[in-house]
């Protein structure tokens, strides 16, 4: 009789060879169990890409190290692991229905749990320098419209999509082009993107799968994003902050926008290093290395 394979630890060699010999002997395990293991390697794809968007705030710690970094990465593979155990986030039991014949990928299955190709994330620029680039005039017309700074708003943008890097696309594989993260609430009539996501409740992370909208430009998604933040009262001590990226911010967490306890504080680091690039971006190009500043009085 076969032994189940079950892989507990990311490092368990033997389990993984286990689980190949398993497969060839086409063990009904191995289906499931293999399966568990995709699931595991694209949460650790997801954890990945977080910790890449918040990467800038521990560059200059003087805690950080290479031996840091290594011993996060193996945190996170092992989180990864459990976090694919029991239900998981659902993308185990697709593809064991998909692989045994009891799902056909038809049009039909659209109402099903979200799959793989709904939560799969696309690189929208190649670096930060390209994002600041690619994104600095649709920041400018909507920082314009909000009265804040526009480094605030490529910031903001930044943190949600690690630089452009990390965008959601939809079961096509299209682009949302969300790049604030934008939920799509019941009155939301557009096309959405199904994204598994963390939230904090309480000050504890919790993974979910939600729907955010979906856009066909990035220029449509500052543009609702603007809308959002303008004609929301939840909002309104962030309209007319100017400079002040930490105000900004402040009012965007006071309001409800995220639930991450720390996020005034990562969009303000992050708009310092916006800043930064923009100004060396533009001296490169021997231009003023000033960034771009709004104007409260017009």
């Amino acid at each position: 009789m076969t032994v189940p394979t079950d892989i507990n630890f990311f490092a368990d060699f033997q389990g993984i060879a286990a689980l190949k010999n398993d497969a060839k002997a086409q063990a009904p395990t191995a289906l499931k169990e293999a399966a568990r293991q995709f699931e595991s390697l694209f949460t650790q794809m997801l954890l990945k890409s977080m910790r890449e968007a918040n990467k800038s705030f521990g560059e200059d710690s003087l805690f950080g190290s290479d031996q840091a970094d290594m011993y996060q990465d193996m945190f996170d593979d092992q989180i990864a692991m459990q976090m694919s155990k029991g239900k998981g986030l659902g993308l185990a039991d697709m593809l064991i229905k998909q692989l045994a014949g009891g799902v056909q990928p038809t049009e039909q299955t659209s109402a099903s749990p979200p799959s793989a190709a709904s939560a799969n994330r696309q690189s929208l620029t190649a670096s930060k320098d390209d994002f600041i680039s690619q994104l600095r005039p649709h920041a400018e017309v909507a920082a314009r419209e909000l009265g804040v700074d526009p480094n605030a708003l490529l910031a903001q943008a930044a943190l949600e999509t690690g630089w452009g890097r990390s965008v959601p696309c939809n079961a096509n594989g299209e682009c949302s082009f969300n790049l604030f993260g934008i939920k799509a609430g019941s009155q939301w009539s557009g096309a959405t993107v199904n994204v598994p996501t963390l939230e904090f409740e309480e000050g504890v992370a919790v993974r979910k799968v939600e729907r955010f909208r979906a856009y066909d430009s990035p220029a449509d998604s500052f543009r609702d994003y603007a809308a959002l933040i303008r004609d929301s009262s939840r909002y309104a001590n962030a309209r007319g902050a100017g400079d002040n990226v930490e105000a900004f911010a402040t009012a965007l967490q006071q309001g409800g926008y995220a639930t991450d306890p720390h996020y005034a504080q990562k969009i303000a680091a992050v708009a310092s290093e916006v800043r930064a690039r923009t100004d060396a971006l533009k001296f490169a190009a021997g231009g003023p290395s000033t960034t771009n500043r709004v104007n409260n009085d017009g």
